[in-house]
């Protein structure tokens, strides 16, 4: 007679039956629930809330902060990098949807005889009136930016050209009939305004050039004409 052969050591043991079923059940695992989860203190709360409001600080700071590099103090209108952020950003919209529009160039005839003359305080009245009576001009959507100095440039949506070129022209006249009164002087500044067409196929460094030139062909009419 055969003796019977313990089970090798190393062979798996069989997984035990449900005693009602008779089915195989696994082992028993811990459970791993929600309710496992630490609590967080009353302290740990009053810190993740005042790291939040630190963090909406600094945000609001970074956003004042690069308005303010946008802006040009004196006028209160878009500086040069401002002004080219915003075409830039024009121009891509118009490559998109396909839209259209005009930028003016814009420089104020004798803005440095008045500072020569009268100081530069009085340059920075009339560069103040120039801007209320160029904003007073444009829609809420256009834009109007200082590139520097004396020289302006407004972003017009949607205009043909022949629209852009009387808005520059009706600029002009506008700007042309303001007068100033300094030490009994009565002083007008004068500007002169060029057109550049802005479309899906436009760029903005170009666009700035040939509204720029734009400009200079049209000051050179007007000292003629004078």
């Amino acid at each position: 007679m055969k003796k019977k052969t313990r089970a090798s050591a190393g062979k798996a043991r069989k997984r035990p039956k449900n005693a009602a079923s008779g089915r195989k059940t696994a082992p028993r695992r811990p459970a791993t629930g929600g309710s496992m989860a630490p609590a967080i203190s009353n302290g740990t709360k009053a810190t993740i809330r005042r790291l939040k409001a630190e963090l909406a600080r600094t945000q609001a700071q970074i956003e004042e902060l690069q308005a303010t590099a946008d802006t040009d103090h004196l006028l209160g209108i878009a500086n040069r990098r401002g002004f080219e952020r915003e075409l830039n950003r024009a121009i891509a919209y118009m490559k998109r949807y396909r839209a259209f529009g005009a930028l003016v160039v814009l420089d104020v005839d004798r803005l440095k005889p008045i500072n020569d003359a009268f100081g530069h305080a009085a340059g920075d009245q009339v560069l103040k009136a120039i801007v209320a009576e160029l904003t007073a001009h444009v829609r809420a959507s256009d834009v109007v930016g200082r590139l520097g100095g004396d020289e302006f440039a407004l972003l017009l949506w949607n205009l043909s050209e022949t629209d852009a070129r009387a808005k520059a022209a009706a600029l002009e006249e506008a700007i042309d009939s303001l007068s100033f009164e300094f030490d009994g002087s009565t002083i007008n500044a004068g500007a002169s305004a060029g057109v550049a067409v802005l479309d899906t196929h436009s760029e903005a460094g170009r666009a700035l050039e040939a509204a720029d030139s734009a400009m200079y062909v049209r000051k050179a009419l007007r000292r003629h004409e004078s």
